[in-house]
């Protein structure tokens, strides 16, 4: 079985009915980092009907257990 792991994904949605691009931070569970990265374009375009060339994913980091917030 595979450990879940915590990523922080930040990036932005750039769509033309937005004045400026709206930045995100989110913190995914997944296995992988790519599991991370497909979870985030996955949940972008549903929630804000963006295509996936429309967001922009700027990092990708583990967090730590002990660095969780909250």
């Amino acid at each position: 079985m595979s450990e879940t792991k915590v990523f922080r994904v930040t990036g932005e949605v750039n769509k033309q009915k937005f004045f400026i691009p709206m930045t995100f931070s989110q913190e995914i569970r997944a296995a992988k980092m790519e599991h991370a990265v497909e979870q985030v374009y996955t949940e972008m375009g549903s929630r804000h009907r963006a295509k996936r060339n429309q967001i922009t994913i700027f990092s990708v980091e583990e967090i730590k257990p002990e660095e969780k917030a909250g």
